[in-house]
């Protein structure tokens, strides 16, 4: 890796000025910057290189990651409320606890990628790849999640409540004790899917198939269920 003359040489630690100076300047490589609690809110960073980044905390508020690559970065704690990041490659990206608010992350790669406890409330993830995320007890309320791919994603204990899913992919994706109230599943394959205390209440399931699948302790109360298929569906201790 190149290391700037404004890098320290032992931790590769950048200076935010200095960082930006040098995008203006036409320069996109900063693989492994070490930019741990930065001040970027707003910053126009389209297309460059941050793999591997510390970005623990830095606050990366409306700031513009557009097509930009942030595979293994660490981005913990990171405010990341309504940034730009659609198209960006977040691969094995660390940002568990962090502020994604309102983002836009349409048809950005996140497989792989560690989101636990993460706030993606209104989040737009619209035909993101999400194969693989750990978004245990994420917060997910109103996100936009229509057509991405969400297999093998572990989702426990997320709220989806009003979340739109319709045309997504949840093959061998962990959905127990997950809220969905509220929720868009219109049309959506649950077939043998394990959905013990899942909260549909209020759900649009229409034409959803649920054949076999476990549904014991499942809120099911005031759900849409027009032409859903519930043959052999454990309903036991169920509510609807």
């Amino acid at each position: 890796m190149k290391i700037w003359p404004f890098l320290n040489r032992s931790t590769y630690t950048m200076e935010v000025r200095h960082l930006l100076k040098l995008y203006e300047q036409g320069n996109r490589n900063f693989a492994g910057a070490d930019l741990c609690g930065a001040d970027l809110r707003g910053a126009i960073l389209i297309g460059v290189n941050l793999k591997g980044a510390d970005l623990r905390g830095a606050d990366l508020t409306r700031a513009f990651l557009i097509k930009s690559d942030l595979s293994g970065a660490q981005m913990n704690w990171a405010n990341l409320n309504f940034t730009k990041m659609s198209e960006a490659t977040l691969v094995e990206t660390e940002l568990t606890k962090a502020k994604l608010s309102g983002t836009f992350l349409v048809k950005s790669k996140l497989t792989g990628a560690k989101l636990s406890g993460a706030d993606l409330s209104g989040a737009n993830l619209r035909r993101a790849n999400l194969q693989g995320v750990n978004l245990c007890g994420a917060h997910l309320e109103r996100s936009n999640l229509r057509d991405a791919n969400l297999s093998s994603a572990n989702l426990k204990w997320a709220n989806l409540s009003e979340a739109r899913l319709i045309g997504a992919q949840l093959d061998g994706c962990s959905l127990n004790f997950v809220n969905l109230s509220r929720a868009w599943l219109k049309g959506l394959d649950l077939t043998g899917f394990d959905l013990e205390a899942v909260n549909f209440h209020k759900a649009r399931l229409s034409g959803a198939n649920l054949e076999g699948a476990n549904l014991s302790c499942a809120n099911l109360s005031e759900a849409q269920l027009e032409r859903v298929n519930l043959k052999k569906a454990n309903l036991s201790i169920a509510t609807y």
